[in-house]
């Protein structure tokens, strides 16, 4: 049996003084992908960001190998890589510079070789040096997940991954998981859409 490296237990969430989620528990462990799935507003997003820490939780933990990720927050952020439904990148940056900030922002010494695999996951190495105001939706999408590749944080949380990605972009997110699962990474993705060999949790 496999054992669970995120723990989720009782959690529950406000917003606006409205209840989006009470008590919900469930556990992830290593090489598995979990699709948060369930209508607009059934409270995806804020789950995720709940795990992330960038919402506070009214009640329950969230625990890393047994131990509350509160206890130690940047800890928590270095262990996990967020893609959000902005894709949180500097326009005036190119692609590589990007990717590039992104590591040094996490301690992170930009590795070339390891920069170069997650462009070339995406098939960004020919857009590597040009701004990213530049560049389109779909292009802009494919640059926030080769950051997410880039990371090699053993949590990916990622919110409507495949928004604005056409076919052959979705292939590659859909190999860039399987590596990263069959490495014993874990992803949690709030989506519309279905995710190959994902596990599915409902939200009501």
């Amino acid at each position: 049996m496999t054992t669970a490296l995120l723990d989720v237990s009782g959690l529950s969430c406000r917003r606006g003084g409205r209840r989006v989620f009470d008590s919900l528990s469930f556990s992830v462990a290593g090489g598995e992908l979990l699709a948060l799935t369930g209508r607009n507003g059934s409270g995806k997003t804020t789950l995720l960001r709940a795990i992330a820490l960038l919402v506070p939780a009214q009640a329950g933990q969230v625990r890393w190998q047994g131990e509350d990720v509160r206890a130690d927050r940047e800890a928590w952020c270095r262990r996990l890589a967020w893609l959000g439904h902005q894709e949180g990148l500097k326009g005036d940056l190119t692609v590589a510079e990007n990717i590039a900030v992104a590591e040094r922002l996490r301690g992170h010494v930009p590795e070339p070789a390891r920069l170069q695999a997650a462009l070339l996951a995406f098939d960004l190495d020919r857009l590597a040096h040009r701004p990213v105001r530049t560049l389109s939706a779909g292009q802009r999408r494919r640059a926030a997940l080769a950051r997410v590749v880039a990371s090699q944080a053993p949590l990916w949380l990622l919110d409507e991954p495949l928004n604005a990605l056409d076919a052959a972009a979705r292939a590659a997110l859909e190999a860039a998981l399987s590596t990263h699962l069959a490495a014993g990474g874990l992803a949690i993705a709030a989506t519309h859409a279905p995710l190959a060999g994902a596990r599915a949790l409902e939200l009501a």
